[in-house]
């Protein structure tokens, strides 16, 4: 089964594809068929995800998987949230995994809760008006360390403590991360779905 990703995120890519291979799913970028990126004009995850899926699969013919990912800080309100890839751009950096993680840190000296989530929303649609398109969450819950530790993922990943491994998702081994990420846990539950609904 050809699914079409409704990103042009390289690390979300090789993630996701990685993460549905047991169902035989080849997974092609949107970007490489030609679909520009969705306008994400809303406030949760849940409504961008189901706009890039839509999107996606309209232009394309092809069954579309989203993602709509953030980091949601509880000392910010659950803030960066949808505007996570965007977030170093508030304070005047260009937009980069870099600059957000640096922009954070910045924002967040002096404060003592450190305490955040990272969110991942997954959406697939068979067409543009399947009418029951699958959802998928996952959730994991740490701590923003004060300075990057490790080299692995992307993202928030260098400064996204997990106590449960007393390490960040970026000093995780690649495989460990994939099955305990945010992603990692929405996936599960969407190849579960997918198992049910369309296998």
């Amino acid at each position: 089964m050809k699914i079409v990703l409704a990103s042009n995120n390289p690390g979300k890519l090789l993630e996701l594809q990685a993460m549905l291979a047991p169902l035989g799913v080849m997974l092609v970028s949107q970007g490489a068929l030609g679909i520009l990126e969705a306008a994400e004009p809303f406030h949760t995850f849940i409504e961008n995800a189901m706009a890039k899926a839509r999107h996606a699969t309209q232009h394309s013919g092809l069954a579309a998987v989203a993602d709509d990912a953030g980091l949601c800080v509880d000392a910010f309100g659950g803030l960066p949230g949808v505007q996570t890839a965007y977030y170093a751009t508030q304070f005047g950096y260009a937009k980069s995994d870099a600059n957000n993680v640096r922009a954070l840190l910045e924002q967040m000296q002096g404060i003592d809760n450190r305490r955040a989530a990272m969110v991942s929303t997954l959406v697939a649609m068979r067409s543009p008006q399947d009418p029951e398109p699958l959802v998928a969450v996952g959730r994991v819950v740490g701590e923003i360390a004060r300075a990057p530790i490790g080299s692995n993922g992307f993202g928030f990943d260098p400064i996204m403590f997990i106590p449960e491994f007393g390490q960040t998702f970026a000093q995780l081994p690649l495989e460990v991360k994939n099955a305990n990420s945010h992603r990692g846990r929405a996936v599960q539950a969407m190849l579960a779905l997918m198992r049910e609904r369309w296998l």
